[in-house]
């Protein structure tokens, strides 16, 4: 019982507590800005692709 009556109180301490929260929303701030470079990687690696292929074809022409 003693352990349970312990959980309890480091539960309601936690909960109590407010400074953990601004970690959480640093945590999700950082989240939706890795989420964004990552889409945003996609699209500009899309578009280099594009650009090596487009002076790919360029230089084939050119040496024919």
């Amino acid at each position: 019982m003693d352990s349970l009556k312990t959980g309890r109180d480091f539960l309601l301490k936690l909960h109590r507590e407010e400074s953990g929260q601004d970690l959480i929303e640093y945590a999700l701030i950082a989240a939706l800005i890795a989420l964004g470079a990552v889409v945003g990687m996609d699209t500009v690696a899309n578009q280099i692709n594009a650009a090596f292929n487009a002076i790919s074809k360029k230089l084939s022409n050119a040496v024919s």
